[in-house]
């Protein structure tokens, strides 16, 4: 996808807000849960972030998918916080939540949760808007059918 293609689309049309964070709680759909391996370490021996970033995107971007019933592309990430961190051992849960439904894109509110070993609660470790927009078998963006229910698994 080149830089002119990704320009042309437009954020706008439907608005939802995602609920405020709980602090308690996930909101939203469950997208991906995986377990943080220690081949995900920086050299510090902590999970890295863009491992944790790229959980959330694969996440949101199968979220985005099944919304707008084609392929998508990210095109932004916006207002991450990464809140706690990620050991090795922790279950990692990404879940989604619509923020907004624009002619051709998606924005999407991502959580990343995590249980830890010996804890029987989740924990918010990371959360973040994700921008993906439809696009076409040659890359090109087009419109998303607004409507029509999602795609479920």
């Amino acid at each position: 996808m080149t830089d002119s293609q990704v320009t042309n689309s437009q954020v706008t049309d439907t608005h939802a807000h995602p609920p405020p964070i709980s602090g308690n709680e996930p909101q939203g759909d469950l997208c991906i849960r995986t377990l943080a391996m220690p081949a995900d370490t920086n050299a510090n021996g902590d999970i890295f972030g863009g491992w944790l970033l790229s959980q959330m995107d694969v996440g949101g971007g199968v979220f985005a998918s099944k919304l707008a019933k084609s392929r998508t592309v990210t095109v932004a990430i916006e207002a991450m916080n990464f809140r706690k961190p990620v050991y090795v051992g922790d279950l990692v849960s990404v879940h989604a939540t619509l923020v907004r439904i624009g002619k051709t894109s998606v924005t999407v509110h991502l959580e990343a949760w995590v249980m830890r070993r010996k804890e029987t609660h989740s924990i918010l470790v990371t959360d973040g808007n994700f921008t993906y927009v439809s696009i076409d078998d040659q890359g090109h963006p087009q419109p998303i059918a607004q409507g029509d229910p999602p795609i479920t698994a």
